[in-house]
């Protein structure tokens, strides 16, 4: 009697469990091989999700997998090496360019699969810059994180489209629920805010850099020339810099001091999105994905943002909130106005579909899925208990 092979071991590789999304997307796939009946291993420093990974049912390996130097590189394939013989892992998934390096060379010396992720475009100028980058570009199957991801992977990186998967990040759609989120909370924001009940919230999250957007959306807002508005710069500052005091020094200029609230990081994102009235996105380059996009549609709040990277995918213009060309401040000051003066029938409907779009396409549940998927196609078997589609 033929015996049923035994239950994929999964090993992924990145840098640290800190709380951005890689990491979280990183717990929420070994999450789903557990539940799935696989083995889930995560190779990485620390962090603050190590013991929400740990509850998980996957295993934590504490390894210097985040280095980027040549030596400690070399070590860490004889390290990853042991892992995969000890654990009889059959596939290998790096998420980021300096683990990778190790990974690759483990997961080729073991001849098993190897998987990447690319969570954003990474810079490529230059011959050598590209050469690291390039490592991310030789998995046998290579996740995009957006369809503009995938063309970047094409175009520079000469990925063939047969190897590519395009797979969105994963909203927490429970986290993220207006239906969830008690008005204690919301109220406790705008106390902290200092925005009273008749003020309309104009909210960007994100950090505190030039290429998000803030500077932009002042401009925007000066063009309003709304009592009634205040302006929410949410999250932290950048390591360097004083990027935090020319905006305080540009909304004087405009007159919107008394209208700017730069609060820093906030820890209850579901809380800040149900108190804004419009979420703006008016990054200067390009976004890979576009998170708070799709965090603010699951959470019914109408966006705009510029036309460029992936936020196309995510945001659907004039059904789920609005579209304008990148750079082009009179259309984001106009788009912005039409935001805040949707009617409650309007606004209630715009929601309702941007619930809708994000629940359908770009939820954590699906997205682990559609991961398993690729680790089934290179596995040629089927986790235990993963439903089908």
């Amino acid at each position: 009697m033929r015996n049923n092979p035994p239950p994929p071991v999964i090993l992924q590789v990145l840098p640290a469990l800190g709380t951005g999304g890689v990491e979280r997307g990183t717990v929420d796939v070994a999450r789903a091989i557990v539940e799935a009946g696989g083995t889930a291993l995560v190779a990485a420093r620390g962090g603050r999700l190590v013991e929400e990974l740990r509850s998980a049912g996957a295993l934590h390996l504490d390894l210097p997998v985040d280095t980027k130097n040549a030596i400690s590189m070399a070590r860490n394939v004889a390290r990853l090496q042991a892992v995969i013989r000890i654990h009889g892992v059959g596939l290998v998934h790096a998420r980021s360019r300096a683990p990778a390096w190790s990974a690759h060379a483990a997961a080729r010396r073991a001849r098993i699969p190897f998987v990447t992720t690319f969570h954003g475009l990474y810079g490529s100028k230059g011959i050598l810059k590209r050469r690291y980058n390039g490592i991310m570009a030789r998995g046998d199957r290579v996740i995009a994180v957006s369809h503009f991801v995938a063309d970047h992977v094409r175009r520079v990186y000469r990925v063939d489209a047969s190897r590519i998967r395009v797979i969105p990040r994963g909203v927490d759609l429970p986290s993220f629920d207006p239906d969830a989120v008690a008005s204690d909370r919301v109220a406790a924001l705008r106390r902290a805010w200092d925005v009273p009940d008749d003020r309309r919230i104009l909210l960007l999250p994100g950090r505190l850099t030039e290429w998000k957007g803030q500077m932009a959306l002042l401009t925007a807002a000066a063009r309003l020339a709304r009592e009634d508005v205040r302006i929410v710069l949410a999250g932290p500052a950048a390591k360097r810099g004083d990027f935090r005091r020319r905006l305080a020094e540009k909304a004087d200029a405009l007159g919107l001091g008394p209208a700017l609230r730069i609060p820093g990081d906030i820890h209850d994102m579901a809380a800040a999105y149900a108190a804004a009235d419009v979420v703006v996105n008016a990054s200067t380059s390009p976004e890979a994905f576009g998170r708070v996009m799709a965090e603010a549609l699951a959470m019914r709040r109408p966006v705009v943002a510029f036309d460029h990277g992936a936020a196309p995918e995510i945001l659907e213009h004039g059904r789920t909130g609005w579209l304008v060309p990148p750079g082009d401040i009179p259309a984001l000051a106009g788009a912005i106005a039409g935001a805040l003066d949707l009617d409650p029938s309007h606004r209630r409907m715009m929601g309702e579909a941007g619930r809708r779009r994000i629940s359908g396409d770009f939820g954590k549940d699906a997205m682990a899925a559609r991961t398993l998927e690729v680790y089934e196609e290179l596995l040629s078997r089927q986790f235990p208990h993963r439903p089908g589609p």
